[in-house]
């Protein structure tokens, strides 16, 4: 099936109009839905799946080695970020404000960057931790640059998907998907890429809360 919007510029940015050109409205008519808050809070997890986030050791931006298992009994927002989207600066000021509001409460965030939407995550891992960390002030983890749809998906990332397929099936459709997981390492509910981390606020405080 054709995409309804064939050509679209944008103020909002490049990749605003890409996403818009994939047939998907930034209103949400026509964007997939991942999380129906209508369902109960936690309906994701899945009961058969043994694994949980806490089982991945995923590597820094640094480079380094992270047992995500050092998150148990904390919330997790797990995002994949790009420097280049029009989501950027939306996202990235919210989820810095969030997490400065939060993380004493046991709140972390996790941004894993990746290049695969329109190529707007391009910088080598010093470049983005510069952009993020000095324009935005992030001081919440970023990770490796990683693949989340694809052959080489980085295995946490099959995980997320696994335990919460979209309306649409379990890819990753843009920038900033996020996944709320609880404090077991179980994901509790999907985000579509626009909505804002300010719109996912009560969750959150259910979550640490919970």
């Amino acid at each position: 099936m054709a995409p309804f919007v064939t050509s679209i510029k944008s103020p909002l940015g490049p990749s605003k109009s890409a996403f818009l050109q994939r047939g998907f409205s930034l209103q949400s008519p026509n964007l997939p839905r991942f999380a129906s808050k209508a369902r109960s809070f936690g309906v994701f997890a899945r009961a058969a799946t043994e694994k949980s986030v806490h089982d991945f050791t995923v590597k820094d931006i640094d480079g380094k080695d992270v047992a995500l298992s050092k998150f148990k009994g904390k919330a997790l927002l797990i995002v994949n970020v790009a420097s280049k989207c029009g989501l950027t600066s939306s996202n990235y000021s919210e989820l810095t404000h969030i997490y400065e509001k939060y993380k004493t409460q046991g709140l972390e965030i996790l941004a894993f960057p990746c290049n695969q939407f329109g190529g707007q995550e391009p910088g080598s891992n010093p470049e983005i931790k510069q952009f993020a960390c000095t324009r935005y002030k992030a001081e919440f983890p970023i990770f490796d640059k990683v693949d989340v749809n694809g052959p080489s998906t980085a295995p946490v990332y099959q995980f997320l998907k696994s335990s919460a397929g979209g309306f649409l099936g379990d890819l990753i459709k843009w920038n900033f998907e996020k996944f709320l997981v609880d404090k077991n390492g179980k994901v509790v509910e999907r985000y579509q890429p626009t909505t804002s981390p300010f719109q996912i606020e009560k969750d959150i405080q259910k979550l640490l809360a919970a």
